[in-house]
Order: C-alpha cells, then sequence, then structure tokens
C-alpha cells in the first residue's frame, strides 16, 4: 500500500460522491470521511493546477440482474455533486449512465486533451463504480492510484476484497495524507 510517485500530469477523478449516494449505509468508512478526503485531495489538486474530475449517475445499464431494483423516482437533487466537492471553476463533470466513468462519456477524451497520464481515484462504492472506473482506466493505459481512505462501500467485504485483491493489480494505493504529501 504505497505509491511510489504521481505523474506531472495527473487527475483526480472522484466518483458518485453526490447526494443521492453519500447519505447510503457505508462500510469501512463513513461517507462523510470518504467526502472530505475526497475534498481534501480536491484542494490541493486545484492549488497544483491538476484536473479534477467530478463523476455523477443518473441512472444504470439496462439488462435483468438479480439484484433488488430501485423503485420509485430519486429525489431531484439525487445526482448533485456534494457541495465540499463543488464543481469549482474549470473541474471537469461527467456524468455516466454505467457502473465506470470512461463507457459512454467523454472522458478519455477530456483527459487525454489534457496530456493526463495517471489518474487518483476516489468516491462510493469501491466494488461498482470505483472499481469500474480504475479498471477501465488500467485498460486505457493510464498509471492508477486509489486512495483507500476516500473510497468506500455499502458492503465492507467487497470494499475489502477491492482494496486488497484488485486495486493492487490494477496499481498502487495509498491515503490521503500521502497523495497530498506526493503532490509536494
Amino acid at each position: 500500500m504505497t505509491a511510489t510517485t504521481l505523474d506531472p500530469n495527473t487527475a483526480l477523478v472522484v466518483v458518485d460522491l453526490q447526494k443521492g449516494i453519500v447519505g447510503l449505509p457505508t462500510a469501512p468508512h463513513p461517507a462523510a470521511d470518504v467526502v472530505a478526503n475526497s475534498a481534501t485531495l480536491a484542494d490541493a489538486f486545484r492549488a497544483k493546477g491538476l484536473p479534477v474530475v467530478l463523476v455523477r449517475v443518473t441512472a444504470g445499464a439496462p439488462g435483468r440482474t438479480e439484484g433488488p431494483q430501485r423503485s420509485g423516482q430519486p429525489a431531484a437533487d439525487w445526482a448533485e455533486i456534494v457541495p465540499e466537492l463543488g464543481p469549482s471553476e474549470g473541474d471537469i463533470v461527467v456524468t455516466k449512465q454505467q457502473w465506470g466513468a470512461f463507457y459512454g462519456t467523454d472522458l478519455d477524451l477530456q483527459l487525454r486533451r489534457r496530456g493526463v497520464t495517471q489518474v487518483v481515484v476516489t468516491g462510493v462504492a469501491t466494488s461498482i463504480g470505483v472499481e469500474s472506473t480504475a479498471r477501465s482506466a488500467h485498460e486505457h493505459g493510464y498509471n492508477v492510484t486509489v486512495v483507500t481512505d476516500a473510497v468506500t462501500d455499502m458492503d465492507g467485504g467487497s470494499h475489502i476484497n477491492s482494496t486488497e485483491k484488485i486495486f493492487p493489480r490494477l496499481g498502487e494505493t495509498d491515503t490521503t495524507e500521502a497523495i497530498v504529501k506526493l503532490l509536494g
């Protein structure tokens, strides 16, 4: 669990820290801690003039699943990014309809236009949106770092599997404090 370096053109990608998701019960980290750590990272990236990407989800992929289906209409502000994160001027806002932030969006184009070679990923849920985004970033050729105290899940076991088994195979992991130090 040690991030060795950050590329000169690294972007922060914050996944699904929006009003309708941060209110859900999470483990092992409270969503409020993930929001606070992600905001700390966003402020540090902005101070260095590095891109901050705020990802929100507004719908799910079509198709049958065995999991529970959402019922009813979400609250009007369900997809709004939490105010602690902004967006601030210059941030990239990506709206997705799938688990991952790359599929069906212009995220890869936005990053490549800015010369980004590495992404630092935070958000909810570790095993769904965060993992899907990290996997796709890896497949697109980006260096990937996941911030372990800035991600959480609705299922603690799934979080542990992602952080201990999956993320080390996709890139590096470390804490908010360590990433801020690497930014200098």
